[in-house]
């Protein structure tokens, strides 16, 4: 997953960190479908994430607005995977909501 092109601030940045349970158990398909319909969703911004051997994952959504957030949690099929979420594949999540005021970056540009 690369770094994600976000526009100037301000903008707003949904972090979720989590400890998955033991096996897939169709954790990859959904997965991929939240970021795909998270795509689709008005004010979404891009995303970042990163998992660990153990299970340990960070993901980052970035966000135009606090509506489009709230629009985005409301999302049905977001809904349930939430719940799947929580029944199965997670043994344990926490969500921060933050706005984000300054960005700054480094990228190495291609070779002269």
């Amino acid at each position: 997953m690369p770094i994600a092109r976000t526009p100037e601030p301000p903008y707003y940045a949904v972090i979720f960190t989590n400890q998955r349970a033991e096996g897939d158990k169709g954790y990859g398909k959904m997965a991929e479908r939240m970021e795909e319909l998270a795509r689709g969703e008005p004010g979404y911004l891009g995303i970042e994430g990163a998992r660990t051997a153990e299970g340990f994952g960070i993901t980052v959504s970035y966000w135009a607005s606090e509506e489009a957030i709230v629009a985005w949690k409301a999302n049905m099929e977001h809904r349930s995977a939430q719940a799947a979420g929580k029944k199965t594949w997670y043994e344990g999540y926490s969500i921060r909501i933050a706005k984000v005021e300054r960005a700054y970056g480094f990228a190495r540009g291609p070779a002269a």
